[in-house]
């Protein structure tokens, strides 16, 4: 079942145009890895995903399950973010704000899910720590933890592994690759090709020139190997 697809999708901002005439589709249980060089238009499409920013041109469908509530999104940290005076379980239980309405209380039912979810992803015995005293791996898990409250369908994953060292990278993208097993869309921007490459199904490339198609095509094609292997 397509859960999103972009029909001749230009996106940007005021000072002109950044991605054009994009056009892909993401099923039901896929793993979408969004790659290419920095200032392409990666985030801004994630972005217009969300509905932050309007496009161009173009259209943007979604399955109706989708349309409210149903995208979990989990953007690139911030120093901002990196100092937010909360404990992990209250920032994990923010993920549900924007379901319940803004309403000044949680239920009991998300207030056991976002434990749920905390401990999904290996923080039991953190909820009452202060975010800012985690480390760097440890603030991505608890975002991954707030954006599945927020989502059982899909998740926008932008840049999760950026500044974290070799090991804690792989970890954060087994839970990710576990969280996909587990029937959750991703849809991650990497700038690590050759990881991003390994966990996913299909790959949009966004620079000069737009690729859209599955991991072997991509393989297989003389675009993706001048990125893959330096085109040898």
């Amino acid at each position: 079942m397509t859960q999103l697809s972009c029909d001749n999708l230009s996106i940007g901002y005021e000072t002109g145009i950044v991605v054009k005439d994009l056009s892909f589709s993401i099923d039901s249980g896929d793993y979408l890895a969004i790659v290419g060089e920095n200032g392409t238009g990666k985030s801004t499409l994630i972005k217009t995903i969300l509905g932050l920013i309007k496009p161009i041109k173009g259209e943007i469908k979604m399955d109706e399950s989708l349309k409210r509530n149903g995208i979990g999104y989990l953007p690139q940290q911030t120093i901002v973010q990196k100092d937010f005076p909360a404990s992990v379980f209250e920032i994990v239980l923010s993920g549900f704000a924007s379901i319940n309405g803004f309403r000044p209380f949680y239920t009991k039912e998300e207030k056991e899910i976002a434990k749920a979810n905390i401990n999904k992803m290996g923080l039991s015995g953190y909820e009452k720590y202060p975010y800012k005293e985690l480390s760097g791996g440890q603030m991505q898990r608890v975002l991954l933890s707030r954006a599945l409250c927020s989502t059982t369908k899909i998740l926008l994953l932008d840049e999760p592994v950026s500044g974290l060292d070799p090991i804690v990278t792989q970890e954060m993208y087994e839970l990710i690759n576990n969280l996909n097993k587990e029937g959750i869309t991703i849809i991650m921007i990497s700038h690590d090709v050759k990881e991003a490459v390994k966990y996913a199904n299909k790959i949009l490339h966004i620079g000069n020139k737009v690729f859209f198609g599955t991991k072997t095509e991509y393989l297989n094609s003389d675009f993706g190997k001048i990125f893959i292997d330096g085109g040898k």
